[in-house]
């Protein structure tokens, strides 16, 4: 089985207006759908994206305001890699001054990285490469020359990177290269295709704000994601009923490195029950919450995204 790559990866942050500050207003991303936790209603959850949340592109969080702070480590996403056009990583070096993000310029299998950390401590990177589409979406200062185009991958940090590399080996990620503590795989999608494993495993990673949940990866519909559930289960690992979300449909299972990976399907996606126009605009409660809609918006914290340019 092959799976074309990344689908969504999912943290979590502190305050929702400092999260939507940050990833609208400073990365120009689209906030697409807000909706709540289907299992905390109490807690947002945020889905940006490319213009209308492509698998690849979604970055999707829980924010908490006044929450403990996590650890980045073993069992997480380590490092979260966003792809932006070959030659706009001048602008983006420029962009995070102007917001007086510190970043440090690294080179990772022969690329070049701009890494820094949002405002809650997740960490990113920003990678050029040929492969994708340009976005659509334009915020701010940001046109679709220069805006992030999705995912371009990840780092993982596992606590037994061996099996952690054995299982994407097992679900269709080529392993391309390996080179100073890090093995490469690639999928077959043009974004969120690139996964990098951190080779010497370190400290336990504790969940919180400023960390990863999980990482979600591609099923091309509901029959392919049964057949992923039923190829996992044979392969060892204790994989979850289907979970309806509305937008996709999700099973879950630990890998052997302690990270919890996601498996979603692409359909149907954010534009069912909102024009493409107003996208993220409002909030979308799936059907048990929805009697309770002025109790919950009552408890969730208000928020505007607004251009910081």
């Amino acid at each position: 089985m092959k799976t074309a790559g990344i689908h969504h990866i999912t943290a979590i942050v502190g305050h929702p207006q400092e999260n939507v500050d940050f990833y609208a207003g400073v990365l120009g991303l689209r906030l697409v759908k807000q909706t709540v936790n289907f299992d905390d209603p109490g807690t947002y959850h945020f889905y940006f994206g490319d213009d209308v949340g492509s698998p690849g592109s979604i970055i999707t969080f829980f924010p908490w305001a006044n929450a403990y702070q996590g650890k980045i480590g073993d069992g997480q996403v380590g490092v979260t890699t966003y792809v932006v056009p070959k030659g706009a990583l001048s602008f983006w070096e420029s962009r995070l001054t102007k917001f007086a993000i510190s970043y440090q310029k690294i080179e990772r299998f022969g690329e070049q990285f701009l890494q820094f950390t949002d405002t809650h401590g997740l960490q990113l990177e920003l990678v050029e490469r040929e492969e994708g589409a340009n976005s659509k979406w334009e915020f701010g200062d940001i046109k679709t020359d220069v805006a992030i185009k999705g995912f371009g991958g990840a780092i993982l940090f596992s606590s037994q990177p061996v099996e952690t590399e054995n299982l994407l080996t097992l679900m269709g990620l080529e392993r391309i290269g390996e080179e100073e503590g890090y093995i490469r795989f690639k999928s077959e999608g043009d974004i969120g295709n690139i996964v990098d494993v951190k080779q010497i495993p370190g400290e336990k990673g504790k969940m919180g704000v400023g960390t990863v949940h999980h990482i979600a990866w591609r099923a091309k519909d509901d029959d392919d994601q049964l057949e992923w559930q039923q190829f996992i289960a044979k392969h060892g690992y204790g994989v979850t009923a289907v979970r309806d979300r509305n937008y996709f449909n999700a099973i879950y299972f630990r890998e052997h490195g302690e990270i919890l990976f996601e498996i979603a399907t692409d359909p149907p996606g954010f534009g069912i029950d909102e024009d493409y126009e107003k996208m993220g605009s409002e909030l979308k409660l799936p059907v048990q919450y929805e009697p309770h809609r002025q109790k919950i918006e009552n408890v969730l914290l208000p928020f505007e995204v607004r251009s910081l340019d």
